[in-house]
């Protein structure tokens, strides 16, 4: 076991710890909160936050250092990292490939023995050891959005830029009434992606929503018109994101995981992105080893299903990339002061001598940003925002990191 200190801030910050500010200063700031978190992790099982909504969002064959730093990719770069967390070193399964077999892995822990991208009606399974049929038999709603579909039929075979190896749903007896066209209960849970913006309006969503672009929205293809496989992704977050992050369902503890399902050369390390007002974000990069197996076992924590299935039992979860809960506030803020050249400073106190803190600010408590670093030398240290940095009104937390 192994015990590790941060200081993150919680899901709907409380204003309790918030620090009473002068009229001229609660112009430039609204609040600010600090709060300590003291947790012990077990080897493979971590504390995840109390996170209420999923959405999970399926890309293709593109290897991280494809995407980080790449022009094509400026919503992600410039847009999404800056506020998310994510991870350097995250693997499909070692030498799983090609697409199929990840998805699988992403529902089950398993590919089956199954090393291709073959048609439902050749590599279906009568199983329910996989992850929808645990959500349903404990009543945890769950939904799969497909492009392209039409949402009349289960969508077994390739439509449109619809192909079924993208879609791990349509491999399940349970799901499909063993490869049933007209079986209802996979017809009302795998709909058409068109129905995803009005479900995110209508507070219609499920609590588990797998989100597959098409072909050609899924880096997967190049298509007209922009004949680029990363930017025609890239742009089609663009769009889809802010949907999801305006909504309901994300601002009430919801969790949107950006990922891609193998590495285009060999076992390269692929995205990993959260977003979430639970998570660290303001571009935190995690360094730890994950594969898709971790992803699984993510979610059966955040849903309480049991048992682990398949290879994530040997898996650490996504808890690195959160906020812990159980924090207790320890690190205040004081003196704060809006300088003459428009400058916001303030002082922290209870810092840990030798401690490096990460400060970061938020205009809606969700999406923040790193603004600064201190190692600070004694319990107290000063901080100061210069005016070009921050927006009209911000918050500001700290995490502590040992």
């Amino acid at each position: 076991m192994k015990t590790e200190q941060v200081i993150p801030s919680l899901a709907r910050p409380f204003l309790a710890n918030s620090v009473r500010l002068t009229a001229p200063l609660i112009r430039r700031v609204m609040a600010t909160i600090f709060m300590l978190s003291l947790f012990t992790r077990q080897s493979g099982a971590g504390t995840l936050p109390p996170i209420q909504t999923v959405f999970i969002i399926m890309l293709e064959n593109s290897d991280w250092s494809q995407i980080a730093s790449n022009p094509s990719a400026p919503y992600i770069n410039n847009s999404l990292l800056p506020v998310a967390s994510y991870c350097l070193q995250y693997y499909n399964p070692p030498g799983n490939h090609p697409s199929e077999p990840n998805y699988l892995w992403l529902e089950a822990g398993t590919n089956f023995g199954i090393t291709n991208d073959a048609a439902p009606i050749v590599n279906h399974q009568n199983t329910t050891n996989h992850l929808v049929a645990l959500l349903n038999n404990t009543g945890v709603t769950w939904k799969s959005y497909q492009e392209d579909i039409s949402g009349t039929i289960v969508p077994l075979m390739p439509i449109n830029d619809y192909d079924p190896k993208h879609d791990p749903f349509v491999f399940f007896d349970d799901v499909t009434g063993t490869n049933d066209f007209s079986f209802p209960y996979g017809i009302a849970h795998i709909r058409p992606f068109s129905e995803l913006a009005a479900d995110l309006v209508n507070h219609n969503v499920a609590q588990y929503n797998f989100i597959t672009p098409n072909l050609c929205d899924d880096m997967h293809n190049t298509c007209a018109p922009l004949n680029n496989p990363t930017l025609q992704g890239d742009s089609w977050l663009a769009t889809v994101i802010p949907q999801i992050t305006n909504s309901q369902a994300y601002q009430n503890n919801g969790a949107v995981f950006i990922t891609w399902d193998e590495s285009e050369d060999g076992d390269c390390p692929v995205g990993m992105i959260v977003l979430s007002s639970l998570a660290k974000g303001g571009g935190y990069a995690c360094t730890n080893y994950y594969t898709h197996s971790s992803t699984l076992r993510t979610m059966q924590e955040i849903f309480g299903v049991t048992p682990l299935l398949g290879d994530s039992v040997n898996a650490t979860d996504l808890s690195d990339l959160f906020v812990l809960p159980g924090a207790s506030s320890s690190i205040r803020l004081n003196s704060c002061l809006l300088a003459t050249d428009g400058a916001f400073q303030f002082n922290v106190s209870g810092a840990t001598p030798g401690s490096t803190n990460i400060i970061l600010c938020s205009t809606d408590l969700i999406n923040w940003t790193r603004i600064g670093t201190n190692v600070a030398l004694t319990g107290n240290f000063c901080f100061t925002n210069a005016p070009a940095s921050y927006s009209s009104q911000c918050f500001y937390r700290v995490w502590q990191l040992r």
